[in-house]
Protein backbone atom coordinates (compact mmCIF):
# COMPACT_ATOMS: atom_id res chain seq x y z
CA UNK A 1 0.00 0.00 0.00
CA UNK A 2 1.68 3.19 -1.06
CA UNK A 3 2.13 5.88 1.76
CA UNK A 4 -0.68 9.05 1.94
CA UNK A 5 1.59 11.99 0.46
CA UNK A 6 2.33 14.40 2.78
CA UNK A 7 3.92 17.01 1.15
CA UNK A 8 1.71 20.42 1.14
CA UNK A 9 -0.78 20.71 -1.93
CA UNK A 10 0.69 23.65 -4.47
CA UNK A 11 -1.44 26.52 -4.60
CA UNK A 12 -3.00 27.65 -7.74
CA UNK A 13 -1.41 30.52 -9.49
CA UNK A 14 -3.56 33.55 -9.51
CA UNK A 15 -2.96 35.26 -12.87
CA UNK A 16 -2.76 38.90 -12.62
CA UNK A 17 -4.88 41.50 -13.95
CA UNK A 18 -4.48 41.54 -17.33
CA UNK A 19 -3.49 45.04 -19.26
CA UNK A 20 -6.77 44.69 -21.30
CA UNK A 21 -8.78 44.75 -18.64
CA UNK A 22 -6.72 48.14 -16.90
CA UNK A 23 -7.16 49.72 -19.71
CA UNK A 24 -11.11 49.15 -20.64
CA UNK A 25 -11.23 50.38 -16.99
CA UNK A 26 -9.04 53.40 -17.43
CA UNK A 27 -10.07 54.73 -20.84
CA UNK A 28 -13.63 55.70 -20.85
CA UNK A 29 -12.29 57.84 -17.91
CA UNK A 30 -9.58 58.86 -19.97
CA UNK A 31 -11.42 60.36 -22.24
CA UNK A 32 -13.81 62.02 -19.59
CA UNK A 33 -10.97 63.39 -18.19
CA UNK A 34 -9.88 64.98 -22.17
CA UNK A 35 -13.20 66.07 -22.68
CA UNK A 36 -13.58 68.32 -19.73
CA UNK A 37 -9.72 69.49 -20.32
CA UNK A 38 -11.59 70.81 -23.09
CA UNK A 39 -13.69 73.13 -21.54
CA UNK A 40 -10.81 75.56 -20.71
CA UNK A 41 -9.46 75.82 -24.25
CA UNK A 42 -12.85 76.00 -25.67
CA UNK A 43 -13.75 78.49 -23.48
CA UNK A 44 -10.17 80.58 -23.96
CA UNK A 45 -11.06 80.39 -27.57
CA UNK A 46 -14.16 82.26 -27.81
CA UNK A 47 -13.73 84.65 -25.18
CA UNK A 48 -10.13 85.87 -26.61
CA UNK A 49 -12.21 86.59 -30.12
CA UNK A 50 -15.17 89.12 -28.20
CA UNK A 51 -15.01 92.22 -26.73
CA UNK A 52 -11.67 92.97 -24.15
CA UNK A 53 -10.53 89.39 -24.26
CA UNK A 54 -7.52 90.47 -22.16
CA UNK A 55 -10.33 91.87 -19.30
CA UNK A 56 -12.17 88.70 -19.48
CA UNK A 57 -9.59 85.83 -19.64
CA UNK A 58 -8.22 87.51 -16.75
CA UNK A 59 -11.18 88.06 -14.56
CA UNK A 60 -11.80 84.68 -15.13
CA UNK A 61 -8.44 83.04 -14.08
CA UNK A 62 -7.87 85.89 -11.44
CA UNK A 63 -10.87 85.40 -9.41
CA UNK A 64 -13.89 83.50 -11.36
CA UNK A 65 -11.99 80.04 -11.03
CA UNK A 66 -10.21 80.42 -8.23
CA UNK A 67 -12.75 81.24 -6.22
CA UNK A 68 -15.06 78.58 -7.63
CA UNK A 69 -12.25 75.81 -7.06
CA UNK A 70 -11.67 76.95 -3.64
CA UNK A 71 -15.19 77.10 -2.25
CA UNK A 72 -16.01 73.04 -3.96
CA UNK A 73 -12.23 71.93 -2.56
CA UNK A 74 -13.97 70.05 0.47
CA UNK A 75 -15.99 67.48 -1.84
CA UNK A 76 -14.17 67.40 -4.79
CA UNK A 77 -12.71 64.08 -3.63
CA UNK A 78 -15.89 62.43 -3.20
CA UNK A 79 -15.10 60.64 -6.44
CA UNK A 80 -12.10 58.68 -4.74
CA UNK A 81 -14.21 58.22 -1.54
CA UNK A 82 -17.36 56.85 -3.36
CA UNK A 83 -15.20 54.69 -5.92
CA UNK A 84 -13.39 53.15 -2.42
CA UNK A 85 -16.50 53.19 0.37
CA UNK A 86 -19.77 52.68 -1.96
CA UNK A 87 -19.74 48.86 -1.67
CA UNK A 88 -23.25 48.49 -0.33
CA UNK A 89 -26.29 49.83 0.23
CA UNK A 90 -25.38 51.39 3.61
CA UNK A 91 -22.51 53.10 2.81
CA UNK A 92 -23.78 54.87 -0.16
CA UNK A 93 -26.84 56.35 1.97
CA UNK A 94 -24.75 57.51 4.21
CA UNK A 95 -22.15 59.36 1.56
CA UNK A 96 -25.14 60.97 0.02
CA UNK A 97 -26.32 62.22 3.10
CA UNK A 98 -22.56 63.88 3.71
CA UNK A 99 -22.87 64.91 0.06
CA UNK A 100 -25.87 66.72 -0.48
CA UNK A 101 -25.43 68.29 3.15
CA UNK A 102 -22.01 69.68 2.20
CA UNK A 103 -23.01 70.60 -1.10
CA UNK A 104 -25.82 73.06 0.48
CA UNK A 105 -23.13 74.54 2.80
CA UNK A 106 -21.22 75.22 0.28
CA UNK A 107 -23.89 76.64 -2.22
CA UNK A 108 -24.85 79.13 0.69
CA UNK A 109 -21.35 79.72 1.19
CA UNK A 110 -20.71 80.83 -2.78
CA UNK A 111 -23.52 82.88 -2.66
CA UNK A 112 -21.91 85.03 0.48
CA UNK A 113 -19.16 85.66 -1.81
CA UNK A 114 -20.56 86.47 -5.06
CA UNK A 115 -23.82 88.32 -3.37
CA UNK A 116 -22.58 90.38 -0.58
CA UNK A 117 -19.95 93.00 0.10
CA UNK A 118 -17.36 90.21 1.17
CA UNK A 119 -16.77 89.91 -2.57
CA UNK A 120 -14.84 92.91 -2.41
CA UNK A 121 -13.00 91.94 0.49
CA UNK A 122 -11.94 89.31 -1.25
CA UNK A 123 -11.32 90.21 -4.82
CA UNK A 124 -9.58 93.85 -4.01
CA UNK A 125 -7.79 93.36 -0.44
CA UNK A 126 -7.17 89.80 -0.74
CA UNK A 127 -6.44 88.62 -4.15
CA UNK A 128 -5.73 92.17 -4.91
CA UNK A 129 -6.72 91.95 -8.33
CA UNK A 130 -6.63 94.55 -11.07
CA UNK A 131 -8.96 97.13 -11.10
CA UNK A 132 -10.39 96.49 -14.46
CA UNK A 133 -11.33 92.63 -13.94
CA UNK A 134 -13.00 93.58 -10.40
CA UNK A 135 -16.95 93.93 -11.67
CA UNK A 136 -16.68 91.60 -14.97
CA UNK A 137 -15.79 88.97 -12.45
CA UNK A 138 -18.59 89.18 -9.96
CA UNK A 139 -20.99 88.62 -13.09
CA UNK A 140 -19.29 85.40 -13.81
CA UNK A 141 -18.82 84.27 -9.72
CA UNK A 142 -22.84 84.75 -9.30
CA UNK A 143 -23.40 82.71 -12.68
CA UNK A 144 -21.26 80.26 -11.76
CA UNK A 145 -23.60 79.27 -8.49
CA UNK A 146 -24.71 75.83 -9.52
CA UNK A 147 -21.61 74.44 -9.75
CA UNK A 148 -20.30 73.51 -6.51
CA UNK A 149 -23.45 71.21 -5.91
CA UNK A 150 -23.75 69.90 -9.38
CA UNK A 151 -19.91 68.72 -9.25
CA UNK A 152 -20.70 66.73 -5.75
CA UNK A 153 -23.78 64.90 -6.91
CA UNK A 154 -22.12 64.42 -9.78
CA UNK A 155 -18.46 63.22 -8.86
CA UNK A 156 -20.50 61.17 -5.68
CA UNK A 157 -22.40 59.21 -8.14
CA UNK A 158 -19.88 58.47 -10.96
CA UNK A 159 -17.69 56.78 -7.90
CA UNK A 160 -20.63 54.47 -7.66
CA UNK A 161 -20.58 53.91 -10.97
CA UNK A 162 -16.85 52.84 -11.73
CA UNK A 163 -16.89 50.60 -8.26
CA UNK A 164 -19.29 48.46 -10.01
CA UNK A 165 -18.02 48.67 -13.55
CA UNK A 166 -19.47 51.42 -15.31
CA UNK A 167 -16.81 53.85 -16.11
CA UNK A 168 -17.88 53.85 -19.63
CA UNK A 169 -20.90 56.06 -18.30
CA UNK A 170 -18.64 58.64 -16.74
CA UNK A 171 -17.36 59.26 -20.25
CA UNK A 172 -20.73 59.86 -21.61
CA UNK A 173 -21.85 62.22 -18.99
CA UNK A 174 -18.77 64.25 -19.91
CA UNK A 175 -19.57 64.20 -23.62
CA UNK A 176 -23.43 65.70 -22.30
CA UNK A 177 -21.07 68.26 -20.86
CA UNK A 178 -19.06 69.58 -23.41
CA UNK A 179 -22.04 69.66 -25.95
CA UNK A 180 -23.87 71.74 -23.79
CA UNK A 181 -20.83 74.16 -23.15
CA UNK A 182 -20.40 73.95 -26.48
CA UNK A 183 -24.39 75.21 -27.41
CA UNK A 184 -23.73 78.28 -24.77
CA UNK A 185 -19.96 79.51 -26.24
CA UNK A 186 -21.29 79.36 -29.99
CA UNK A 187 -24.54 81.23 -28.84
CA UNK A 188 -22.52 83.46 -27.14
CA UNK A 189 -19.75 83.59 -30.53
CA UNK A 190 -22.64 84.70 -32.88
CA UNK A 191 -24.17 87.03 -31.09
CA UNK A 192 -21.24 88.80 -29.74
CA UNK A 193 -22.45 91.27 -27.50
CA UNK A 194 -22.47 89.29 -25.00
CA UNK A 195 -20.09 90.07 -22.28
CA UNK A 196 -16.95 87.32 -22.58
CA UNK A 197 -17.00 86.52 -18.71
CA UNK A 198 -20.91 85.73 -18.98
CA UNK A 199 -20.61 83.57 -21.92
CA UNK A 200 -17.87 81.32 -19.82
CA UNK A 201 -18.91 81.16 -17.18
CA UNK A 202 -22.65 80.33 -18.32
CA UNK A 203 -21.31 77.65 -20.70
CA UNK A 204 -19.71 76.39 -17.58
CA UNK A 205 -22.03 76.46 -15.48
CA UNK A 206 -24.96 74.78 -17.68
CA UNK A 207 -22.20 72.01 -18.68
CA UNK A 208 -22.06 70.91 -14.96
CA UNK A 209 -25.97 70.99 -14.12
CA UNK A 210 -26.21 68.54 -17.62
CA UNK A 211 -23.35 66.57 -16.29
CA UNK A 212 -25.34 65.97 -12.74
CA UNK A 213 -28.64 65.24 -14.07
CA UNK A 214 -27.47 62.76 -16.49
CA UNK A 215 -25.02 61.32 -13.52
CA UNK A 216 -28.29 61.27 -11.31
CA UNK A 217 -30.28 59.30 -14.13
CA UNK A 218 -27.47 57.06 -15.11
CA UNK A 219 -26.54 55.93 -11.94
CA UNK A 220 -30.54 54.96 -11.34
CA UNK A 221 -30.10 51.10 -12.49
CA UNK A 222 -26.78 50.59 -11.02
CA UNK A 223 -27.97 51.59 -7.55
CA UNK A 224 -31.13 49.15 -7.93
CA UNK A 225 -29.47 46.22 -9.94
CA UNK A 226 -25.96 45.91 -8.23
CA UNK A 227 -25.45 47.95 -5.06
CA UNK A 228 -28.66 47.19 -3.45
CA UNK A 229 -28.22 43.59 -3.70
CA UNK A 230 -24.49 43.80 -3.00
CA UNK A 231 -23.56 42.25 0.23
CA UNK A 232 -22.88 44.25 3.43
CA UNK A 233 -19.51 44.70 4.27
CA UNK A 234 -17.87 43.07 6.76
CA UNK A 235 -17.35 46.62 8.57
CA UNK A 236 -20.34 48.88 8.24
CA UNK A 237 -19.23 52.47 7.54
CA UNK A 238 -19.83 54.96 10.73
CA UNK A 239 -19.55 58.53 10.86
CA UNK A 240 -15.94 58.41 12.98
CA UNK A 241 -14.34 55.63 10.29
CA UNK A 242 -15.68 58.07 7.39
CA UNK A 243 -14.74 61.30 8.84
CA UNK A 244 -11.12 59.53 9.54
CA UNK A 245 -11.05 58.69 6.25
CA UNK A 246 -12.61 61.52 4.13
CA UNK A 247 -11.03 64.46 6.35
CA UNK A 248 -7.23 64.11 4.95
CA UNK A 249 -8.57 63.81 1.84
CA UNK A 250 -10.79 67.18 2.10
CA UNK A 251 -7.87 68.87 3.54
CA UNK A 252 -5.82 67.64 0.44
CA UNK A 253 -8.34 69.20 -2.03
CA UNK A 254 -8.76 72.41 0.17
CA UNK A 255 -4.72 72.78 0.22
CA UNK A 256 -4.12 72.51 -3.62
CA UNK A 257 -7.62 74.58 -4.32
CA UNK A 258 -5.54 77.39 -2.23
CA UNK A 259 -2.67 77.56 -4.76
CA UNK A 260 -5.21 79.10 -7.61
CA UNK A 261 -6.04 82.28 -5.11
CA UNK A 262 -2.62 82.25 -4.21
CA UNK A 263 -1.07 82.44 -7.81
CA UNK A 264 -3.79 84.84 -8.57
CA UNK A 265 -2.72 87.09 -5.44
CA UNK A 266 0.81 86.85 -6.25
CA UNK A 267 0.40 87.53 -10.44
CA UNK A 268 -1.21 90.17 -9.49
CA UNK A 269 1.32 91.99 -7.88
CA UNK A 270 4.20 91.00 -10.01
CA UNK A 271 5.25 92.27 -13.32
CA UNK A 272 2.77 92.43 -16.15
CA UNK A 273 -0.21 91.56 -14.30
CA UNK A 274 -2.82 91.49 -16.58
CA UNK A 275 -1.31 89.71 -19.07
CA UNK A 276 -0.11 86.86 -16.82
CA UNK A 277 -3.67 86.62 -15.72
CA UNK A 278 -4.69 86.33 -19.18
CA UNK A 279 -1.94 83.65 -20.38
CA UNK A 280 -2.14 81.81 -17.29
CA UNK A 281 -5.95 80.52 -17.72
CA UNK A 282 -4.83 79.79 -21.27
CA UNK A 283 -1.33 78.07 -20.32
CA UNK A 284 -3.01 76.34 -17.93
CA UNK A 285 -5.93 75.17 -20.13
CA UNK A 286 -3.69 73.73 -22.04
CA UNK A 287 -1.33 71.36 -19.74
CA UNK A 288 -4.80 70.42 -18.24
CA UNK A 289 -5.35 68.35 -21.44
CA UNK A 290 -1.99 66.50 -21.10
CA UNK A 291 -2.62 66.01 -17.35
CA UNK A 292 -6.02 64.63 -17.44
CA UNK A 293 -4.95 61.50 -19.14
CA UNK A 294 -3.05 60.62 -15.66
CA UNK A 295 -5.82 62.27 -13.77
CA UNK A 296 -8.06 58.82 -14.40
CA UNK A 297 -5.44 56.92 -13.43
CA UNK A 298 -6.04 57.81 -9.64
CA UNK A 299 -9.69 56.07 -10.12
CA UNK A 300 -8.27 53.03 -11.73
CA UNK A 301 -5.35 52.25 -9.17
CA UNK A 302 -8.05 52.74 -6.60
CA UNK A 303 -10.68 50.69 -8.02
CA UNK A 304 -8.69 47.89 -9.05
CA UNK A 305 -5.85 47.48 -6.79
CA UNK A 306 -8.39 45.13 -4.78
CA UNK A 307 -7.77 42.33 -7.72
CA UNK A 308 -4.53 39.80 -7.82
CA UNK A 309 -1.53 40.93 -8.97
CA UNK A 310 -2.71 44.23 -10.48
CA UNK A 311 -0.19 46.28 -9.39
CA UNK A 312 2.66 45.17 -11.44
CA UNK A 313 0.24 46.43 -14.98
CA UNK A 314 -0.91 49.50 -12.97
CA UNK A 315 2.74 50.66 -12.26
CA UNK A 316 3.23 49.92 -16.51
CA UNK A 317 0.57 51.66 -17.32
CA UNK A 318 2.13 54.89 -15.00
CA UNK A 319 5.29 54.53 -16.91
CA UNK A 320 3.70 54.35 -20.00
CA UNK A 321 1.59 57.35 -19.46
CA UNK A 322 4.31 59.87 -17.81
CA UNK A 323 6.62 59.00 -21.30
CA UNK A 324 3.99 59.55 -24.02
CA UNK A 325 2.37 63.04 -22.20
CA UNK A 326 6.00 64.17 -21.18
CA UNK A 327 6.58 63.87 -24.93
CA UNK A 328 3.59 65.19 -26.18
CA UNK A 329 4.57 68.25 -23.96
CA UNK A 330 7.76 68.52 -25.24
CA UNK A 331 7.03 67.96 -29.00
CA UNK A 332 4.29 70.97 -28.30
CA UNK A 333 7.23 73.40 -26.87
CA UNK A 334 10.13 72.76 -29.69
CA UNK A 335 7.77 72.78 -33.08
CA UNK A 336 5.78 75.17 -34.52
CA UNK A 337 2.66 73.61 -33.15
CA UNK A 338 3.15 75.45 -29.77
CA UNK A 339 2.63 78.68 -31.81
CA UNK A 340 0.09 77.48 -33.97
CA UNK A 341 -1.80 76.34 -30.45
CA UNK A 342 -1.99 79.59 -28.70
CA UNK A 343 -1.80 82.25 -31.63
CA UNK A 344 -4.57 80.56 -33.66
CA UNK A 345 -6.31 78.26 -32.06
CA UNK A 346 -6.75 80.45 -28.97
CA UNK A 347 -6.29 83.71 -30.85
CA UNK A 348 -4.04 85.13 -28.14
CA UNK A 349 -1.90 88.28 -29.37
CA UNK A 350 1.85 87.53 -30.44
CA UNK A 351 3.14 89.39 -27.47
CA UNK A 352 1.19 87.18 -25.19
CA UNK A 353 1.50 83.75 -27.20
CA UNK A 354 5.44 84.50 -26.72
CA UNK A 355 4.75 84.62 -23.17
CA UNK A 356 2.59 81.40 -23.23
CA UNK A 357 5.11 79.48 -25.15
CA UNK A 358 8.06 80.34 -22.59
CA UNK A 359 5.72 79.07 -20.27
CA UNK A 360 4.92 75.98 -21.54
CA UNK A 361 9.47 74.78 -21.25
CA UNK A 362 9.22 75.96 -17.31
CA UNK A 363 6.05 73.76 -16.75
CA UNK A 364 7.68 70.81 -19.13
CA UNK A 365 8.19 68.21 -16.41
CA UNK A 366 4.02 68.22 -15.18
CA UNK A 367 2.45 65.64 -17.02
CA UNK A 368 4.88 63.28 -16.13
CA UNK A 369 4.94 63.64 -12.68
CA UNK A 370 1.35 64.09 -12.88
CA UNK A 371 1.29 60.19 -13.75
CA UNK A 372 3.17 59.32 -10.91
CA UNK A 373 1.32 61.48 -8.13
CA UNK A 374 -1.68 59.20 -9.43
CA UNK A 375 -0.40 55.83 -9.05
CA UNK A 376 1.45 56.49 -5.89
CA UNK A 377 -1.82 58.84 -4.67
CA UNK A 378 -4.34 55.63 -5.43
CA UNK A 379 -1.74 52.57 -3.77
CA UNK A 380 -2.14 55.26 -0.71
CA UNK A 381 -5.72 55.10 -0.96
CA UNK A 382 -6.16 52.02 -1.14
CA UNK A 383 -4.43 51.58 2.01
CA UNK A 384 -6.49 53.87 3.43
CA UNK A 385 -3.60 55.99 5.14
CA UNK A 386 -5.10 59.12 3.69
CA UNK A 387 -3.01 61.65 5.21
CA UNK A 388 0.24 60.83 3.81
CA UNK A 389 -2.15 63.13 0.89
CA UNK A 390 -2.37 65.59 2.83
CA UNK A 391 1.05 65.88 3.65
CA UNK A 392 2.26 65.52 0.20
CA UNK A 393 -0.17 69.08 -0.50
CA UNK A 394 0.89 70.80 2.24
CA UNK A 395 4.51 70.63 0.95
CA UNK A 396 3.78 71.52 -2.24
CA UNK A 397 1.67 74.42 -1.55
CA UNK A 398 4.68 75.44 0.84
CA UNK A 399 7.09 74.70 -1.88
CA UNK A 400 4.83 76.91 -4.21
CA UNK A 401 4.60 79.76 -1.66
CA UNK A 402 8.08 80.43 -1.50
CA UNK A 403 8.88 80.35 -5.14
CA UNK A 404 5.36 83.02 -5.47
CA UNK A 405 7.20 85.26 -2.17
CA UNK A 406 10.60 85.39 -3.51
CA UNK A 407 8.92 86.31 -6.96
CA UNK A 408 6.90 88.99 -5.84
CA UNK A 409 9.84 90.17 -3.56
CA UNK A 410 12.42 90.33 -6.32
CA UNK A 411 9.28 92.03 -8.51
CA UNK A 412 11.93 91.81 -11.73
CA UNK A 413 9.95 88.72 -13.90
CA UNK A 414 6.52 89.22 -15.35
CA UNK A 415 4.17 87.11 -12.94
CA UNK A 416 3.82 84.54 -15.94
CA UNK A 417 6.90 83.00 -15.70
CA UNK A 418 7.48 82.99 -11.59
CA UNK A 419 4.03 80.92 -11.39
CA UNK A 420 4.95 78.24 -13.81
CA UNK A 421 7.92 77.87 -11.98
CA UNK A 422 6.19 78.03 -8.63
CA UNK A 423 4.08 74.64 -9.83
CA UNK A 424 6.82 72.93 -11.59
CA UNK A 425 8.89 73.18 -8.92
CA UNK A 426 5.78 72.11 -6.32
CA UNK A 427 4.94 69.40 -8.20
CA UNK A 428 8.75 68.05 -7.78
CA UNK A 429 8.33 68.19 -4.12
CA UNK A 430 5.02 66.84 -3.97
CA UNK A 431 5.45 63.31 -6.25
CA UNK A 432 9.23 63.00 -4.46
CA UNK A 433 7.21 62.89 -1.18
CA UNK A 434 4.35 60.56 -1.95
CA UNK A 435 7.03 58.63 -3.18
CA UNK A 436 8.76 58.34 -0.32
CA UNK A 437 5.74 57.74 1.91
CA UNK A 438 3.69 55.11 -0.54
CA UNK A 439 6.85 52.82 -0.18
CA UNK A 440 5.03 50.89 3.07
CA UNK A 441 1.75 51.00 0.79
CA UNK A 442 3.76 49.18 -2.07
CA UNK A 443 5.64 46.74 -0.75
CA UNK A 444 2.39 45.52 1.27
CA UNK A 445 1.04 45.75 -2.10
CA UNK A 446 4.32 43.30 -3.98
CA UNK A 447 4.51 41.27 -0.99
CA UNK A 448 0.57 40.24 -1.72
CA UNK A 449 0.86 39.79 -5.24
CA UNK A 450 4.20 37.49 -4.67
CA UNK A 451 1.83 35.22 -2.59
CA UNK A 452 -0.44 35.19 -4.95
CA UNK A 453 1.81 34.24 -7.52
CA UNK A 454 3.10 30.86 -5.92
Amino acid sequence: MMKPDNRPTPKTTQEPLSMRHILSTWWPLAVSWLFMALEGPMMSAVVARLAEPRIHLAAWSGIVWPLCLLIESPIIMLLSASTALSRDWDSYRKLRRFMMAAGAILTGLHLAVACTPLYYVVAIQLIGAPAEIIEPARWGLILMTPWTWSIAYRRFNQGAMIRFGHSRAVGIGTVIRLSADGLVLAAGYLIGAIPGIVVASGAIAVGVVSEAVYAGLRVRPVLREQLKPAPPVAQPLTLQNFVEFYTPLALTSLLNMLLQPMVSAALSRMPEALDSLAVWSVLNGFVFLLRSLSYALNEVVIALLDEPRAAENLRRLTVTLSVLTSAVMLMTAATPPGALWFGQISALSPQLTRMAQLGLWILLPIPGLNAFQSWYQGAIVHSRHTRIITEAIAIFLLTNGVVLWAGAVRGETAGLYVGSAAFSVGMLTQTAWLWWRSRPALRTLQSRDAHAGC
